[in-house]
């Protein structure tokens, strides 16, 4: 019997990419995912009289909304002259920095914060018709009614993510109301940007069911209210087994802390303000058990004397693939002595 494969791209929107997808029916004898093409000038990635686009397969898992023998099959985007990476293929950059730097088998978990929304915009823990809830403080981690919303799409998203074999690590309610993460990692370089995209989309794809929207943006709701970030705990092999190098790492990103910032996600400004568990987009620091410092170490981490760092810089709609491969390469740079 032939089966359903969803294939799952990054499109060319700017300031940021969105997801799309199609479905290919698949004959029963097919195991390997085989190439395919799509319309480039609908999603900003080629021009109407020179439109086709190629996906490459590079993950596959089983579809868990589905069930059955359909796969969720996340691809790359190739040119179709060249089959070259398309310039809006940022995997394939981080691919390159993987392979350069894989003696130092980095390792990263990304907390994925987002928001969920009615369909004029507004937050699902906000009033309907407009106005605030009750200020921040019950909705962290909270439980009950008046606390917690959308809990429904969170139980299906978990399982979902656990069915189709992703390393999800947990999920909680965040500090706005309306507002969760999820969790996937730790993984490689491009494993956990690949991850990440196909939690992300399965995330859209449950939400459709209820008419909400999932918001990544940086700042949701203006004021004094909590933005939504993509905190990124990062290792390499030495980090792992020494402090020492954790603070050699903390370091390094502080040499390049504006170049990564600027590639941290849209509207980053907004939301890193030196409020709201952020540390100013324009400035550096670094500390033990600190929510205001731009990389976290926990206090586990200096107790056992080895481990990661948190980067709490990245935006809820910040690249995977871009925040991997360039923490990669000036941590892994530094580490080389270079």
């Amino acid at each position: 019997m032939p089966y359903q494969a969803e294939y799952i791209w990054l499109d060319g929107a700017t300031p940021t990419q969105q997801l799309r997808s199609k479905t290919k029916i698949v004959a029963d004898d097919v195991h390997d995912m085989p190439i395919w093409g799509f319309d480039g000038s609908s999603t900003g990635q080629a021009t109407g009289d020179h439109s086709d686009c190629v996906l490459q397969p590079v993950f596959t898992c089983p579809d868990p909304i589905r069930g059955g023998r359909n796969k969720l099959v996340l691809c790359e985007v190739l040119d179709a002259d060249t089959l070259k990476p398309h310039v809006t293929n940022t995997r394939a950059a981080a691919a390159k920095t993987a392979k350069k730097y894989a003696k130092y088998d980095m390792w990263f978990g990304l907390e994925q914060e987002y928001t969920m929304l009615r369909l004029d915009g507004t937050p699902i823990g906000f009033p309907e018709g407009g106005g605030f809830p009750g200020p921040q403080g019950p909705y962290y981690c909270g439980v009950g009614t008046g606390k917690i919303m959308g809990r429904d799409i969170v139980e299906r998203h978990t399982q979902a993510c656990i069915d189709a074999g992703l390393s999800i690590s947990g999920t909680n309610p965040e500090v706005m109301a309306g507002q969760w993460e999820f969790q996937i990692g730790p993984l490689g370089v491009l494993e956990v940007g690949d991850q990440l995209n196909v939690a992300r989309w399965l995330l859209h794809r449950i939400a459709e069911d209820y008419d909400v929207v999932i918001s990544l943006d940086a700042k949701p709701v203006k004021g004094d209210w909590n933005g939504a970030g993509c905190h990124t705990n990062f290792s390499t092999n030495e980090m792992r087994e020494s402090y020492a190098a954790i603070e050699k790492a903390c370091k390094a990103i502080g040499k390049k802390f504006e170049m990564l910032v600027a590639n941290y996600g849209d509207d980053i400004e907004s939301r890193l303000t030196g409020d709201h568990e952020t540390a100013p987009w324009n400035k550096f620091s670094y500390g033990v058990s600190d929510r205001g410092a731009s990389i976290r170490i926990p206090w586990q981490v200096e107790k056992d004397g080895k481990g990661y760092a948190e980067d709490r810089r990245p935006n809820a709609n910040c690249d995977p693939y871009t925040v991997a491969r360039l923490l990669t390469d000036v941590v892994c740079t530094d580490a080389a002595g270079k």
